[in-house]
């Protein structure tokens, strides 16, 4: 990926980022997007989320945000100025829900520090 591009990337998620909580769509829930990647041409980019919540709340975020889509590409436009907006995809990205989750096996297989009754500390 060129360096243009990744600029490209990080100026739409902060774009969208900032948009999404001036939304007045109650299904939205607590949102995190975690990266987007535009294609080369910018017909399209994919905006991936982290969205806080269980199932239900996740799907009704998602469809909330797939149906306010217009409202946010014309922010990406009038802030960015670019020669093309692409069009916007959400997409959930379970690597915090998964990261969450290995954590709490992590702390699972380690006990913590041992305690001795020979401890002079004790």
């Amino acid at each position: 990926m060129s360096g243009r591009m990744r600029r490209v990337d990080e100026a739409i998620k902060a774009v969208v980022s900032e948009a999404i909580p001036t939304l007045k769509d109650p299904r939205i829930g607590f949102v995190t997007v975690t990266g987007v990647e535009a294609t080369h041409d910018l017909s399209q980019a994919t905006v991936w989320l982290s969205v806080f919540g269980a199932e239900k709340q996740r799907t009704a975020t998602m469809r909330a945000l797939e149906s306010a889509a217009g409202v946010l590409q014309a922010r990406v436009n009038r802030e960015l100025h670019l020669r093309r907006t692409p069009v916007l995809v959400f997409a959930y990205d379970p690597s915090v829900e998964r990261g969450v989750r290995m954590t709490k096996l992590i702390d699972e297989l380690d006990p913590g520090p041992e305690t001795t009754d020979d401890d002079p500390g004790s």
